[in-house]
């Protein structure tokens, strides 16, 4: 009986140590969470501040202006962003999802490896160096900056995390699928069109959001392919065009005040727009889960 008391008195202790670690680890947990996002709550407080002081229907509506005259708006940047991020998507959602289909479909052996890892190392090359090679291949090229060698860049960009999510959600799929679809005598080309690439469609839609709200913040590689301009240019080639990133930070960097709040406002634009792509890659991706 005594012995029993014992134990029972040392396992009672072992599980009220337990506890008290688990509720620790959990404050700590709780800790880093706010850590985290005080900063960023900080950071949207404030943009909203300044954004919504300056932001206004002429600031949306109209091209830039002299200080003079008020100073405009950026509805040239506007277009220009979504000019790039179009050219963006054809190239970096259309290349990463047929690269993520080999990767997870086709390759095998050293080839398969090699593309595997020359596309996590995209993933981390810094961006800058991804305009320097745009530059080098089309701006010089062409013989001018333009929408076109903007768009390749931020293209590059997307291409490895929208490769990267195509192959994992498609890793997803069972391999019960394909075999049923292969057994009933399809082709494996039309198995992967009808079973496995609606099976992870929301999945691979997720990863082609997140792609683009990151490309739509760049701004280091747009300096050196697409320079900027303050008329509204919708030429793909032969000209340089705006870009919201680069027009924020152009009126930043000046002492003029209007330019500076018309920065903030071009802020609160962009930032809203990224919410929103990550918002609905968030919505979309609840039912991505393949079952």
């Amino acid at each position: 009986m005594a012995a029993t008391q014992v134990v029972a008195g040392t396992a009672g202790r072992r599980v009220s140590r337990r506890n008290l670690v688990n509720r620790a680890a959990m404050a700590a947990m709780a800790a880093c969470v706010v850590l985290a996002l005080v900063p960023l709550a900080a950071l949207l407080l404030y943009v909203l501040r300044k954004g919504l002081g300056s932001i206004s229907w002429t600031a949306l509506t109209s091209v830039p202006k002299p200080t003079s005259e008020g100073g405009g708006g950026f509805l040239n940047a506007e277009v220009g962003t979504l000019i790039l991020l179009v050219i963006a998507s054809l190239l970096g959602i259309t290349w990463g999802i047929l690269t993520g289909i080999y990767l997870s479909e086709y390759a095998r052996g050293r080839l398969g490896r090699s593309v595997r890892f020359f596309s996590d190392v995209l993933t981390g090359v810094p961006t800058i160096v991804t305009g320097l090679f745009v530059y080098g291949l089309l701006v010089i090229g062409l013989g001018s900056f333009s929408a076109l060698a903007g768009g390749v860049a931020l293209g590059l960009i997307m291409l490895p995390i929208v490769t990267r999510a195509t192959e994992e959600m498609l890793n997803l799929v069972p391999d019960s699928l394909r075999e049923a679809g292969l057994a009933l005598g399809m082709h494996k080309r039309k198995v992967i069109t009808r079973i496995v690439l609606p099976t992870a469609a929301k999945g691979i839609v997720t990863g082609s959001l997140l792609a683009v709200a990151r490309a739509s913040g760049e701004t280091a590689p747009l300096l050196i392919t697409v320079l900027g301009s303050n008329f509204l240019v919708t030429r793909l080639t032969g000209s340089p065009i705006a870009a919201m990133p680069l027009y924020i930070f152009q009126n930043a960097t000046t002492p003029d005040p209007v330019k500076i709040n018309l920065a903030w406002a071009a802020t609160l634009v962009l930032i809203s727009f990224i919410l929103l792509l990550n918002l609905a890659a968030r919505l979309i991706g609840r039912g991505s889960e393949v079952e």
